[in-house]
Parts: structure tokens; C-alpha cells; sequence
């Protein structure tokens, strides 16, 4: 077994766990992770509750009561999801004392259904951290266009944020701005700076998923050697935008005032074509100042042959650049990959929410008391 985790933390990395249930959180599973595999946050979306929820009796006696009270189905996730959320925020507690409030995060997000309404995204995420009532919570909104003032409101409200379906660099940067046009609002209000944090979730594996496509129906040799390269180029010069936006001098503004910066999160860092290293999207994108969120079978992979071999983004911005410009050359617009990824995004997101509202209303019915 390697330390390959403990590398990666020592690296400036923050491991973060790509899954929640109430059984991790009741076995001690959780726990255990935390203290023996370097992970230190936790991120939900509405598929891993879906699962959660629809597998196993764990929430059998919430549901019950839930049945009992005869509340909605909505309401029934809200109640089920928030406190899954605050039991592992308690668990990480004691990690987010021990790093000034950077990491023991726990992120939860926003109902998918509202990522085209920005009024509706920020009270939902004020209720989300009212019903959650804990500091290391963080509420996650996607990166959509109405989602961009959303972010810029929550932020001025003093709420943390993890911004969710980033796939490009244009949008990266619209993110970063929003967060620091949150901050500059924050503190006209006189909030303190200092307790607020965000990260941006760059998603990765989907960008390969997608351009792998392309490159397959064009066929040509030139086409096939750019397979698997899209992803982790895209990403690296997200960094690399990182790297330049906070260096200017308007965050230098914002940090002398106590603001922390927004790391970029690599999300959708699980492989999905088998040809690929089970931990290329851990291995290939090292960096200070990131958060890597994987699911349970590429944080093992990692701990049992992932290679740390220090930095591995500094100095590949022209080399990642070339493979994006070799992509355009072949007729692959990186404005529409983007396009067709964001929308699919939300798209699924949507679906596994209602996917949960199904399983869950199943579930309050199969639990619902007898009448008589």
C-alpha cells in the first residue's frame, strides 16, 4: 500500500469524498475515512441521494415519521438530505477547526429544477444553510448564467458556496468574478471576510467523455492520438486562470481584508473509459491551493497505485493550450462541447431530482400509516 493520500495532501491538495448516506455516516465509515484516508470534505449532489435514499432501510424511520406528519414530498427531502448534511458536517467539525475553516466542508445543492432562476436559487440556498445551521456547510449552485448572480448574492449574504458545472474557461472566470463581486458585496455590509469560502467545481472526465466522441466519429490517426487529452488540458489551464485572477490586484484588495481564496474543486474525477489510468484525473492535475472530489473506487485506486510525483500543472499551459487549438483544427468546437455539457449537466441533475422526488414519495407511501 502507498501513502499516495498523505502525498497528495502534502502536495496542497484537499482529498474530498464524492458520495454521502446515512449508512456511511452511522457505521462509522465516515469516521473512518477522515481519520485513515486523508479525506477531509465531503460533497452530495441529487444522485448520490437518489441512491442513497432508494437502496437499503437506512432512512426507514425518518420516512415513517415523515409519512406520519403527512408532509410532502419535497419537504420529506429536505428533512432526509439536510440532516445526512449536518451529521457529516458534525463529523468534520473537528477538520475544520484544525484548518481555519478551508476544509471539514459538507456541500449540499440547490433544488437542479431552479438553475435558470436566480431569485429562487438564493432564497433556496438561504434556507438550505438555515435548515443545515452549520459553519462548515457550504451550498452548492451551478455555474449556469442566472446561477452567476445567485452566487454574487449568497456570497454577499455571508453564505459559503461551492459552484457547481464548470466546463469552461470563459465561465471559470465569470465564477471567480461572481465570487469576488460576492465578497466586495460582503463587505460593504460589514461581514466578516474571513468566515467565508468557496470552491469552483471544474468538472473533468465528462470534457473526455464527450470530445473522445468527436474524435472517434472523425477516426484519423490525428484525431485518435488527441483521445484523453481534452480533460486534463482544460483543467489545467483553469488553474492557470486561477493562478492569474488571484494575483490581481483587485482580489490582493479583498485578501487584505481578510478574504479567502476560491480553490479550484476537480469534479467528475472518476474514469469512465476503461482505456484510461484509474487515477489520471487525480495524478495529472496536482496542484496548491485544489480540492480533488472522488468517488469511493478512485480514492482507493489512489491509495493503492496512484504515482504523487509533486506538481504536475506548473508548466503545461502551452502544451494544454496546443492540444485545445489541435482540437479546433479538427473541426471540435470547444464553445460547443462546453454548450452541450452544461446543458446535459443540469439536465441530469434535474432527472436524478426527480428520479429522488419518485423513489421518496414510493417510500413515504410503502411507510405511510393505516388508516382506521
Amino acid at each position: 500500500m502507498t501513502d499516495a493520500l498523505k502525498r497528495l495532501s502534502e502536495e496542497g491538495v484537499a482529498i474530498w469524498l464524492d458520495d454521502l448516506s446515512r449508512k456511511r455516516i452511522t457505521s462509522g465509515n465516515l469516521a473512518e475515512l477522515i481519520d485513515q484516508q486523508h479525506v477531509v470534505g465531503v460533497t452530495t449532489n441529487p444522485t448520490i441521494f437518489q441512491k442513497a435514499i432508494s437502496q437499503g432501510d437506512g432512512y426507514d424511520e425518518q420516512l415513517s415519521d415523515l409519512a406520519a406528519r403527512k408532509v410532502t414530498v419535497e419537504e420529506a427531502i429536505r428533512m432526509i438530505t439536510t440532516a445526512d448534511v449536518r451529521d457529516a458536517a458534525d463529523i468534520l467539525h473537528p477538520v475544520f477547526d484544525a484548518t481555519g475553516g478551508k476544509d471539514g466542508r459538507v456541500s449540499i445543492e440547490v433544488d437542479p429544477r431552479l438553475a435558470h432562476n436566480e431569485k429562487a436559487t438564493v432564497a433556496e440556498a438561504k434556507q438550505l444553510a438555515w435548515l443545515v445551521d452549520r459553519p462548515n456547510t457550504l451550498i452548492k449552485i451551478p455555474a449556469t448564467m442566472a446561477g452567476l448572480p445567485a452566487i454574487t448574492s449568497t456570497i454577499g449574504l455571508g453564505i459559503s458556496v461551492n459552484v457547481t458545472l464548470i466546463f469552461s474557461l470563459q465561465r471559470y472566470r465569470a465564477v471567480m468574478d461572481a465570487y469576488l463581486s460576492g465578497l466586495e458585496k460582503a463587505k460593504e455590509r460589514g461581514l466578516d471576510l474571513s468566515k467565508i469560502h468557496s470552491v469552483a467545481s471544474f468538472f473533468v472526465s465528462r470534457v473526455d467523455s464527450e470530445v473522445d466522441k468527436r474524435l472517434d466519429e472523425i477516426g484519423t490517426e490525428e484525431a485518435k492520438a488527441l483521445r484523453g487529452k481534452a480533460a486534463v488540458a482544460n483543467a489545467r489551464l483553469a488553474y492557470q486562470a486561477f493562478e492569474e485572477v488571484f494575483s490581481s490586484d483587485r482580489w490582493n484588495a479583498l485578501e487584505k481584508e481578510g478574504a479567502n481564496k476560491q480553490r479550484p474543486l476537480w469534479a467528475s474525477t472518476g474514469v469512465k473509459d476503461p482505456a484510461y489510468p484509474d487515477t489520471m484525473y487525480v495524478t495529472e492535475l496536482v496542484a496548491p491551493n485544489t480540492v480533488n472530489t472522488m468517488p469511493e473506487a478512485t480514492l482507493q485506486a489512489v491509495e493503492d497505485h496512484g504515482e504523487i510525483t509533486g506538481n504536475t500543472i506548473a508548466g503545461t499551459y502551452e502544451q494544454s493550450r496546443a492540444v485545445l487549438d489541435a482540437l479546433e483544427k479538427l473541426g471540435i468546437s470547444y464553445d460547443d462541447v462546453v454548450r452541450v455539457l452544461e446543458e446535459e449537466g443540469v439536465e441530469k441533475f434535474e432527472a436524478s431530482w426527480n428520479d429522488l422526488l419518485k423513489s421518496t414519495q414510493a417510500e413515504l407511501e410503502r411507510l405511510a400509516p393505516s388508516e382506521g
